[in-house]
């Protein structure tokens, strides 16, 4: 949405952002009466964090079923509430986004097997220990049972970031970008119509080609080269 990012107390004239507070609560006074200025921006990002304490202290004390339920659903709540776009800025498709996107699905996934291997006890703890910090397995380490999960999230994160990414070119329009984007869009449809039974480094270079679309966007420098590389393998080995 479209929001006047800077707000005025009216009660004692202070001045703060509402894109970095997300509050009409006055900071100095504590007026809820204020209203704002400046000229509005799209903005959709939140000043969200992706904590996955909780849920690792449930390790041990806990059934794998049980945590792997919780941090999906932290991960889950953080993918819900995060943005792409501050104050007008296009942000990156950044590392702990789609690593939480991925930890949502896992984990949903793996809260209704009636039984969790070891292979599939290692990937849950791996994206327990590196979503945070935007860590994933690498698609060797992914057990064949799970394959499905990164195919989905990947779809699932271009999908998040494409939506984001069409609100600012309304206001910044490129159309290069736009005709890669529908190369894109092509793919995710359908890894998404395959429930994600693609190869997991297929799924990758799906993510791949959104971000250096965003990436191209963001950096002045930036050119479209390496989404069309990502997009190229994906036309050669597509599903």
């Amino acid at each position: 949405m479209k929001i006047r990012g800077e707000r005025e107390c009216k009660d004692c004239g202070a001045r703060w952002s509402y894109y970095e507070t997300e509050s009409v609560v006055c900071p100095d006074c504590g007026s809820l009466h204020s209203v704002g200025v400046a000229d509005r921006q799209l903005h959709t990002a939140s000043p969200v964090e992706l904590d996955l304490t909780a849920a690792r202290a449930d390790l041990g004390s806990e059934p794998l079923g049980i945590v792997a339920r919780r941090a999906s659903e932290t991960a889950a709540a953080f993918v819900r509430e995060h943005g792409f776009v501050h104050a007008g800025e296009l942000q990156p498709l950044d590392a702990p986004f789609v690593a939480a996107t991925e930890l949502w699905h896992a984990g949903a996934e793996l809260a209704r097997s009636l039984r969790i291997d070891d292979v599939e006890e290692a990937y849950l703890l791996a994206l327990l220990d590196g979503a945070e910090s935007g860590q994933r397995p690498s698609p060797d380490d992914i057990p064949e049972s799970m394959a499905a999960v990164r195919g989905l999230a990947a779809a699932s994160s271009v999908a998040d970031y494409h939506r984001d990414v069409r609100r600012y070119l309304a206001d910044n329009p490129d159309a290069d970008a736009r005709r890669i984007l529908g190369r894109i869009e092509d793919h995710r449809t359908r890894v998404e119509a395959l429930d994600g039974a693609v190869p997991p480094e297929m799924a990758d270079a799906l993510v791949e080609g959104v971000q250096a679309v965003g990436t191209y966007l963001i950096e002045d420098s930036a050119t479209l080269e390496a989404a069309r590389e990502r997009l190229d393998e994906l036309d050669l080995d597509g599903p």
